[in-house]
């Protein structure tokens, strides 16, 4: 018989132990962490425009060489437009990511919660489609602008048989394609991981709505 309370006792202790929480206080945790994470979101895209700027810019400083290059190259309007147009959509994805991280940080109600998850993987779902659409445009300006501003790369295209241009062509679609992929990957690993846990959140909030 001492044994039988004795293990009522373990028992009990058990249940208190691991009682489950109330709907409040998934809602609270749920809100921390969904602000948390397009708080990070917004870091991040924070420090990724900083770095294009770098990547832009730091050719101009570091090496006369590549600022005579570059200051020929930039003399082109698509070139230009390029770069505005990338700074300025890069610009306003954060300016987007500021008002949800506010809008999810002072917003009470689960609904609202949930629409405001559900606009922030909107807008991290179309910044990186619109960079992987920038990436594939820009290598074959790239290239143009390459051949163009390098007599020596258009003379030895001009005097290759086909059987070289099909291969430098092959090479060109390889090298591409696995630009792209590693551009897609590290994009995925950024923002899917935290994405991912937005939508956890968004699933644990569904769950208080039924």
């Amino acid at each position: 018989m001492d044994e039988l309370e004795l293990l009522k006792k373990d028992w009990q202790k058990t249940d208190n132990q691991f009682a489950s929480f109330s709907d409040s206080d998934i809602y609270k945790m749920s809100h921390k962490k969904s602000s948390t994470i397009v708080k990070t979101l917004f870091y991040i895209s924070m420090a990724e425009l900083v770095f294009w700027i770098l990547i832009n810019f730091l050719p101009f400083v570091l090496s006369d060489q590549m600022k005579s290059e570059l200051g020929n190259i930039s003399q082109s309007w698509i070139y230009i437009g390029l770069n505005s147009l990338s700074l300025g959509v890069t610009i306003f994805f954060i300016f987007l990511l500021f008002k949800a991280q506010k809008a999810i940080t002072v917003t009470d109600d689960v609904k609202k919660l949930m629409e405001s998850i559900l606009k922030t993987r909107k807008i991290v779902k179309y910044y990186v489609l619109y960079i992987l659409f920038t990436g594939v445009i820009s290598i074959p300006i790239s290239l143009y602008f390459s051949i163009n501003e390098h007599p020596e790369i258009s003379e030895m295209l001009n005097t290759a048989s086909n059987t070289q241009l099909a291969v430098m062509l092959l090479i060109v679609i390889v090298a591409s394609a696995a630009f792209i992929f590693l551009f897609w990957l590290f994009y995925r690993l950024i923002y899917g991981i935290l994405i991912k846990r937005l939508t956890a959140n968004y699933d644990e909030l569904k769950k208080l709505e039924v």
